[in-house]
């Protein structure tokens, strides 16, 4: 090989690693929440849950989902959302269909409790019953739940004793039916809670099968649960019945 030809390679070798150093080192850094490790994202590919994530076992409930009202609209909000070991307990635990989202950190990262309690706070969310968050009927504490959200890994729970060293690569997010509203109502309020969470926790949403939640798959979920509230309407009274 030619001297000249050598020296074609070089400059195309050098000049790709220019431009690999200019993307990696050159590329703005966004603002993440304190304590986050550097920017593992060249590819910026959604995360998916790992197949093998243990699966939750645990009773449900319901959190307050209030999002970022206008400023005229916020004097009527409470200091904190209710807690307390009763608070989204329910009254009832059979159900017949489970609703699920997940909200997850991205990829080479993990949510720390600190940031899941402060972000559950801000969304609205009540701590209560099998220690984990709640979505309260009507934001009160002897209201039903709606729906929860339990941690991803085993036994589920967010213990207050030790969440400042708490690390999770997901939280779960449980609607379970028939609920205290109609099904498309709730799926309505646990939706935009999963949103809020994910954008004040830097993380992405994900459906029952650990997915990046689109739009067509929302379509087909709101649709599942316009059926599951027809299917469940009270029968009409007949003109004809005798009592």
């Amino acid at each position: 090989m030619s001297d000249i030809w050598m020296l074609r390679i070089g400059i195309v070798v050098a000049g790709l690693l220019l431009m690999a150093a200019i993307y990696f080192f050159g590329r703005p850094r966004k603002p993440g929440q304190g304590r986050r490790r550097p920017d593992e994202r060249s590819g910026r590919s959604e995360p998916r849950l790992a197949p093998d994530a243990a699966p939750i076992s645990i009773d449900l409930g319901g959190p307050s989902m209030q999002g970022d009202p206008a400023p005229e609209a916020r004097q009527a909000e409470p200091a904190a959302p209710p807690s307390g070991p009763e608070v989204g307990k329910r009254d009832r635990e059979d159900f017949d269909k489970i609703v699920t989202l997940y909200v997850a950190a991205r990829a080479g990262e993990v949510l720390r409790g600190p940031d899941i309690v402060v972000a559950a706070e801000k969304a609205g969310l009540s701590y209560g019953y099998m220690s984990i968050f709640h979505r309260l009927l009507d934001g009160r504490a002897d209201g039903g739940p709606i729906f929860s959200v339990a941690n991803i890994k085993k036994p589920g729970s967010f213990e207050m004793a030790e969440i400042q060293a708490l690390e999770t690569p997901a939280i779960a997010f449980f609607l379970t039916l028939p609920a205290p509203i109609p099904a498309l109502d709730a799926w309505e309020k646990m939706l935009p809670t999963a949103q809020r969470m994910a954008e004040l926790l830097d993380g992405v949403v994900l459906d029952e099968s650990r997915n990046a939640l689109g739009r067509q798959r929302i379509a087909h979920l709101r649709d599942e649960l316009r059926a599951y509230d027809r299917l469940h309407e009270a029968p009409p009274i007949s003109k004809n019945t005798r009592w």
